[in-house]
């Protein structure tokens, strides 16, 4: 196992260390709205929200409802993206966390909603063990005892798995139920730089944007005109 260990760069120190926070993602295609940018280039567009000012990149590589795959990684990596990327997938097994490894992902989406709390917390210690670090993402109160598996970065999203209603308010209203030493990250609905200012001040280092900038013509663009706002 020693050989599938990853050299990447620390997704967390990248976020401690970043003055936007900014999670960019390569997201081609949403479940609850189709095709967002199926033409969306791995080779083009992860590269272009390096040069932006990114501090890490996500990627989507769920096929059947994202319209991704592994291959956007190791695609990614060959066009010149040095940033942290997060593995962002429905991951349930080891054999998937081995897959992020390989294809060159700095760390792993886990996500509450879809696994015990012994299933996380042997996700968690194996993805440790190959040398990635891992993003705990929960949605509710009833979620928050996960953030004691000791998960590297804890995320917040917005967006109900249910209903796919998105509130910001989501990562406002839980920001103060976690741990204090958490480096946390909201994900999903932000599409305003103030909302990012005012998320900064009660506590979050990270903030995951994906179809704001994947609608536009160059999401690269977009995400300089989003940071220059900041």
């Amino acid at each position: 196992m020693e050989a599938l260990r990853s050299d990447k760069p620390s997704l967390r120190q990248a976020l401690l260390a970043s003055e936007t926070g900014i999670i960019a993602e390569f997201k081609r295609k949403s479940p609850s709205k189709g095709w967002i940018k199926e033409d969306g280039r791995a080779d083009e567009i992860p590269l272009a929200y390096q040069q932006a000012g990114a501090a890490a990149v996500s990627i989507l590589t769920d096929s059947h409802y994202f319209g991704g795959c592994d291959d956007f990684i190791r695609t990614a990596r060959l066009s010149g993206v040095t940033l942290p990327i997060l593995y962002k997938n429905f991951v349930i097994d080891e054999l998937q966390l081995m897959q992020a490894v390989l294809c060159g992902a700095s760390a792993v989406l886990l996500i509450a909603a879809c696994l015990t709390r012994q299933e996380c917390r042997e996700l968690i210690r194996k993805a440790h063990d190959l040398g990635l670090e891992v993003l705990l993402e929960m949605h509710g109160e009833e979620e928050l005892d996960y953030a004691d598996l000791c998960p590297d970065l804890c995320g917040i999203n917005n967006r109900n798995l249910g209903s796919f209603v998105t509130d910001v308010e989501n990562s406002f209203r839980l920001a103060e139920r976690l741990p204090k030493e958490a480096v946390k990250v909201s994900e999903s609905g932000i599409s305003n730089p103030a909302v990012v200012r005012a998320l900064r001040e009660v506590g979050y280092r990270g903030f995951l944007i994906g179809e704001n900038f994947m609608r536009a013509a160059s999401p690269g663009d977009s995400l300089r005109q989003f940071i220059a706002q900041l």
